[in-house]
């Protein structure tokens, strides 16, 4: 990245046809700690790490939820994630009060995909340096959608966004197929496993880091569908998420280290 005749506003395009700014907005989004979405028939899970700016300072809100349908988590700069938050929320309001439902999860979605994109074309405007993943329930079902600062939007069955995010969408590629028919305790472990691979090998999980979101349906003694509101695991309700998690890595270590010391010993 560096400075050139076409990056002084957000609504000029190079020769090559590209703005510089939205590209300069991503690359504050791939700065910020990894999160991870996952999509089942039924569940949408959201993982995030947290950050602390020095070790004085508490860990910054990387999930945020929105209605009791729909919650987000967020990889970039945290003052432009409260600005859209405000604004979902906003919207989910007015939804209830104009319609008396909860605003479909596309419809949300489009809307601040919106919002970004004019951006991009009002010259005293920037884009926003944030990417979201949104979670959310509505009448046909789980979805999880992914933002960019361009403003475009799209629906995932999985997806990671953030520093290192590549070798957590290695880890959701190879078990894609999975997802579909995880269980709420299944998504949540492969969420956690995903999140895992993106950090140092210094680094761990622990209930301070690591957050989890989670919103679906289910299915009552009656066989109807009831809504599971959106639900944010922080803390101390961390504990038994991570331990479930992580429980069989620690057992699967221990038994390649005996495998490798048995062949050191057959040599």
């Amino acid at each position: 990245m560096f400075r050139n005749n076409y990056d002084n506003d957000a609504i000029t395009f190079s020769p090559q046809g590209r703005i510089f700014q939205i590209e300069y907005a991503s690359e504050a989004v791939k700065q910020g700690s990894a999160t991870v979405g996952l999509c089942s028939k039924t569940h949408v899970v959201l993982v995030a790490l947290k950050r602390n700016a020095e070790d004085l300072s508490s860990y910054q809100k990387k999930i945020i939820s929105v209605d009791t349908h729909l919650g987000l988590s967020l990889a970039g700069l945290a003052s432009d994630a409260r600005v859209l938050s405000n604004f979902m929320k906003r919207q989910a309001i007015a939804s209830k009060m104009t319609y008396d439902r909860p605003i479909p999860v596309e419809r949300i979605v489009e809307e601040i995909g919106d919002r970004a994109q004019s951006n991009t074309q009002n010259y005293s405007n920037r884009p926003y340096g944030v990417g979201l993943m949104v979670a959310g329930v509505d009448d046909t079902g789980p979805h999880l959608f992914e933002f960019q600062p361009s403003g475009m939007t799209q629906e995932m069955v999985a997806c990671a966004i953030g520093a290192r995010s590549q070798m957590a969408r290695t880890y959701l590629e190879r078990n894609l197929e999975s997802f579909a028919d995880c269980k709420r305790e299944e998504l949540v472990t492969h969420g956690l496993k995903a999140l895992k691979e993106s950090l140092n090998q210094d680094k761990e999980l622990t209930v301070e880091n690591a957050s989890v979101g989670v919103v679906g349906v289910a299915e009552t003694e009656s066989g109807k569908k009831k809504l599971e509101a959106f639900r944010l695991y922080d803390g101390e309700e961390m504990g038994p998420l991570l331990e479930r998690a992580l429980a069989g890595e620690g057992t699967k270590q221990e038994g390649e280290g005996e495998a490798q010391g048995e062949s050191m010993d057959t040599s």
